[in-house]
């Protein structure tokens, strides 16, 4: 369907918002919303009503909301004070309230048929593909295919958030249901190098759901889980269920594209290659891993200067480093911004593109900016820990001290195999730490050297809910390994390079380290 309202055209099938003929940029959901809005534009659209069409019942926040309707209505040059075109209904919702005309559709001739060829052979992507195949309905109960195919679909759709991968379509992975193909053949058909199957069986009130990642060029399991749950909502037993699958799958593929890179001579590494290799030393959380992964991402730019995802991780390393004090700020963050603004802008949809601009904002105390990229990271990737991760941190140096643990959590729950877990448990302490709750923060602060025994930010924690405790044994333990880890540690450090909001939190955390006994 087509839409006219004074100079600018709306076209649902060719997806495109036209003014004066010139196609205006827009973001799939910012477009989606804009064309709901129009379609429905006799009534007000409630938030449910925007919740269930746009985000597929997916819970969002009001300030997400907000945003995308701030961008819809920059896209049709409306604002919220004029609100010429999208009204705000005081606690009802939004109503487009243009004079508004329907089109015909153009009509398009129909390409000549060319001769029958012969069918090319599928070459692969230069990322890894996947497929996500229907689940198998194991009950007597066929009416629960429904349910089976929602979970693959949903876990097909979480997959193509992360930019990273090549997600085979539905029409294509589906054609598989209920027949007896191998794994190898899917493969070879759809030329994916990973197949995600699984089955659900319910009985009564519960469900059992399977689930597994099989790399198809080798035959082998990557990865296998079972969930058993309680139908309370199937919603939410869906969600839940989707979430830690693609939690889990996400770090086992990298995992095994590292192990593919580690298998050829590096002279051989293409762009990609380098990028898994990085990855491997990026997880390791050492100064030195930091170095190495920056070296490998400097090659693998300099073989592809448009590749994001490479920049991406480069910003975010750089900026890692200067946050665990391994690198001048001065120095490192021109570098880390430049990248990070190149990759948003060759991808806009990219959550780890939006996570390395928001670290930049984190160090060079931007920290509002900082908040928003990492929102609109979760929003394109609601899967992605790294950037939970690092909005708890963003969200305790802010002072919003228990939802930065509210995060922390989700980061620790959603993927408890994650190579950057002991972070995640590191910022939980840090936000009890700054609760006061300082006997929970050292308990996290050792769960998280537990993980990773070369983690600077856990042994500051430790540090200093250990001196506002009066353990001075342990205070002295933490700081030894702390200088050890960060040999620059000092008070004038702490005092001038973390971007805290408020002159109590930062005074609270040097107290900290006074009593512990630094200088």
């Amino acid at each position: 369907m087509r839409f006219r309202f004074e100079n600018q055209e709306l076209d649902g099938e060719l997806r495109e918002l036209t003014r004066d003929g010139d196609v205006i940029p827009m973001q799939p959901q910012v477009f989606d919303l804009l064309l709901f809005l129009v379609e429905q534009r006799d009534r007000v659209v409630s938030k449910d009503d925007l919740v269930a069409q746009v985000w597929g019942n997916r819970p969002i926040s009001d300030s997400a909301l907000n945003s995308r309707i701030n961008a819809v209505r920059k896209a049709l040059q409306d604002d919220g004070k004029t609100q010429r075109l999208i009204r705000t209904v005081p606690r009802k919702g939004f109503r487009f309230v243009g004079d508004c005309a329907e089109m015909s559709p153009i009509m398009r001739a129909a390409p000549a048929a060319p001769a029958p060829a012969p069918a090319p052979a599928i070459v692969a992507p230069d990322r890894p593909a996947i497929a996500v195949l229907a689940f198998n309905n194991m009950s007597d109960d066929p009416d629960q295919d429904h349910f089976c195919d929602g979970i693959s679909e949903d876990i097909l759709t979480a997959l193509s958030r992360v930019r990273w991968f090549f997600v085979i379509a539905r029409n294509s992975s589906f054609t598989y249901k209920g027949r007896n193909v191998h794994i190898r053949q899917i493969a070879d058909e759809l030329g994916v190098r990973y197949v995600v199957e699984g089955s659900v069986r319910k009985a009564a009130d519960r469900v059992r759901i399977t689930a597994q990642l099989n790399d198809a060029t080798t035959g082998s399991h990557l990865w296998a889980e079972y969930f058993d749950r309680k139908l309370v909502d199937v919603f939410a037993v869906q969600d839940e269920i989707t979430d830690a699958i693609v939690a889990a799958v996400e770090p086992q593929i990298y995992a095994a594209e590292n192990f593919r890179a580690q298998r050829k001579p590096p002279a051989n590494l293409d762009a990609w290659g380098l990028l898994m290799r990085a990855l491997s030393h990026f997880w390791r959380l050492t100064r030195e891993d930091h170095l190495a992964a920056q070296a490998l991402l400097e090659k693998a730019v300099a073989i592809d200067p448009n590749y994001g995802q490479a920049l991406s991780v480069l910003a975010t390393s750089h900026m890692a480093c200067v946050h665990l004090g391994w690198a001048e700020l001065a120095k490192a963050a021109p570098i880390a911004e430049r990248a990070a603004m190149s990759a948003v802008q060759l991808d806009r949809e990219d959550a780890w593109a939006h996570t390395a601009l928001a670290s930049v904002y984190f160090s060079t105390r931007r920290l509002d900016d900082a908040l928003s990229e990492f929102e609109t990271a979760l929003r394109l990737n609601s899967n992605f820990c790294l950037a939970q991760g690092y909005y708890a941190l963003a969200l305790s140096y802010a002072g919003r001290t228990e939802d930065s643990f509210e995060a922390a959590q989700r980061a620790i729950r959603l993927s408890p195999r994650d190579p950057s877990l002991a972070i995640y448990y590191g910022i939980a302490a840090y936000a009890r730490f700054m609760a006061r709750q300082y006997e929970e923060a050292i308990a996290l602060a050792r769960e998280a050297i537990r993980h990773r025994g070369e983690l600077t930010g856990a042994y500051r924690v430790l540090a200093v809910s250990a001196g506002m405790t009066g353990d001075a044994v342990t205070g002295q333990l933490a700081l030894a390994e702390l200088r050890r880890t960060q040999p620059n540690i000092s008070l004038s450090w702490i005092a001038t390079q973390l971007p805290w909001r408020n002159e109590a939190d930062r005074e609270h955390y040097l107290e900290g380290f006074r009593r512990a006994g630094l200088a």
